[in-house]
């Protein structure tokens, strides 16, 4: 019997350290050659740490959340017969979990201003399942919430698709709020929760991004009645092509009013003093997974119309939630775009994406009456569709009547609609 020591390897990306960010094996475990022993987070991605011998793990090199150097021990294992120096190890070439990129993780970093943590919530009174249930549709998200709230999906009727939103858990507290549910509240457990992986890289950047980018931030008010009437015509003669959200035409209106604009498709490199401007658009789309906020890039937005737009977002936003993404899909943004859809609020204050120098965030669609008219008296009211759009950039490039002129001309665009689409 020998002792073979399995060092974490150079994984090539020219770094010192690496996080364990979980381990797949624990001392006295049984593991055959090949077998996933733990995976590691750096920089650039998580990659998953294979043995390249069996036997049975003696000892390992830290708990989950610790920095381990290039050449440490990871695992030491118990062979059988002599033990053979093996340099390197096999290492998947796969991201391991829905983790990845430096990038991802800055605009991750909170790209999309999350929203805090729900307040204590009053009990909630079970109630019985119905006799014949059928599946509930929702995101995991709205799982998560219905669970803190105590209540049960299957008495839930969404608005629309079949597929339970926020929206719907909003009316049916509503609704539900003066009978069925008890008043008292109930005793949460305390938790300590180690931060480590993912988290730890979004506590950082965030940190490094508020600590040295003087943000400043703008938002304006947005008629998008006619955008809206232009999408559904649109998705009404789609076929087969996907439908359209309200992201693809906001997409096309940012990339459209950018080049008059170029000091905000950009780079800032503070230590070298440099700001490199693009003359494609890189757009970093801010994504939520279980693992948290990612953001997967689409390239060269500003050639693809909408309906490649809306199949990129599709494919992106799939491949961020399901962890099979791929490092450059995650890297490399010139501008962020950061949505929380029905849950926008009225107005958002995003962090920017460093090294980018702005974040822009459209914001909930919620009507109100308004005033229209041509200004000559005969003006009305009427029911409009109404947005706010938000933008922070980074003060040291960008001046506050270039970012205010940016948003109007992209005001423009988006209250003329017809103008997406003109060559």
């Amino acid at each position: 019997m020998g002792k073979f020591t399995f060092n974490l390897p150079d994984i090539g990306e020219g770094i010192a350290e690496a996080e364990i960010v979980a381990w797949h094996v624990k001392v006295g475990d049984r593991i055959e050659e090949d077998d996933k022993v733990a995976d590691v987070m750096t920089d650039k991605a998580t990659v998953e740490m294979e043995s390249p011998v069996s036997g049975v793990v003696v000892s390992i090199g830290g708990e989950e959340g610790d920095m381990i150097a290039i050449g440490s021990a990871l695992v030491v294992i118990e062979v059988e017969g002599e033990v053979e120096e093996r340099p390197g190890a096999a290492v998947s070439a796969q991201p391991a979990q829905a983790e990845t990129s430096k990038a991802a993780d800055g605009a991750k970093a909170e790209a999309a201003a999350p929203l805090p943590p729900p307040a204590p919530v009053p009990a909630r009174v079970p109630v019985a399942a119905p006799a014949h249930q059928t599946k509930v549709l929702a995101s995991p998200a709205v799982r998560a919430r219905a669970s803190e709230l105590a209540i049960d999906l299957a008495h839930v009727k969404p608005a629309e698709d079949g597929r339970i939103r926020h929206a719907d858990l909003d009316a049916f507290l509503s609704y539900n709020a003066a009978g069925g549910f008890r008043a008292a509240g109930t005793k949460g457990v305390d938790q300590t929760v180690k931060v480590m992986g993912l988290r730890r890289r979004i506590a950082e950047n965030m940190a490094a991004a508020k600590r040295n980018i003087p943000h400043f931030s703008y938002v304006e008010e947005c008629d998008v009645t006619a955008l809206e009437e232009m999408r559904a015509q649109l998705n009404s003669a789609r076929g087969s092509r996907p439908k359209l959200t309200m992201l693809p035409l906001l997409i096309t209106a940012i990339c459209r009013a950018l080049p008059d604009y170029p000091m905000l498709n950009a780079r800032y490199d503070d230590e070298a003093g440099l700001v490199q401007r693009f003359g494609s658009v890189h757009l970093g789309m801010a994504t939520q997974t279980e693992g948290g906020l990612m953001v997967p890039v689409i390239r060269d937005a500003q050639d693809k119309n909408l309906w490649q737009l809306a199949a990129e977002i599709v494919r992106l936003a799939e491949a961020a939630r399901t962890g099979s993404a791929k490092s450059e899909e995650l890297s490399g943004s010139t501008l962020t775009i950061t949505s929380l859809g029905p849950l926008g609020g009225v107005a958002t204050t995003p962090v920017i994406n460093r090294p980018e120098v702005a974040i822009i965030g459209p914001n909930r669609i919620v009507e109100r009456p308004m005033f229209v008219g041509d200004g000559m008296g005969g003006e009305r009211i009427e029911k409009r569709k109404l947005m706010n759009i938000s933008i922070s950039c980074d003060h040291r490039v960008v001046d506050g009547w270039d970012a205010a002129s940016y948003i109007q001309a992209v005001k423009r665009l988006i209250e003329v609609p017809v103008l997406l689409l003109a060559d």
